[in-house]
């Protein structure tokens, strides 16, 4: 079985919306530092903050975040 890791594109969509990571923070009512962590994989955001992040760029939740398999550890 392999690993996943949640991926996302929040620095593309922020980019695309002209939003700061503050802006985008302010918007699903969390931190910069929050959002910094999420956007750079250090923390895996909950479902509502997802949803919420969703929201805020009017993509589906797939758009925003996505897992990124491990293939390499497959192999024995």
């Amino acid at each position: 079985m392999s690993d996943s890791i949640l991926k996302n594109n929040l620095k593309v969509l922020r980019a695309k919306h002209n939003l700061t990571q503050e802006q985008l923070a302010e918007k699903v009512k969390v931190t910069r530092v929050t959002i910094n962590y999420v956007e750079s994989g250090k923390w895996v955001p909950s479902t509502v903050l997802a949803l919420k992040i969703a929201q805020v760029f009017e993509v589906p939740l797939e758009e925003v975040f996505y897992l990124d398999t491990d293939k390499s550890k497959d192999s024995p």
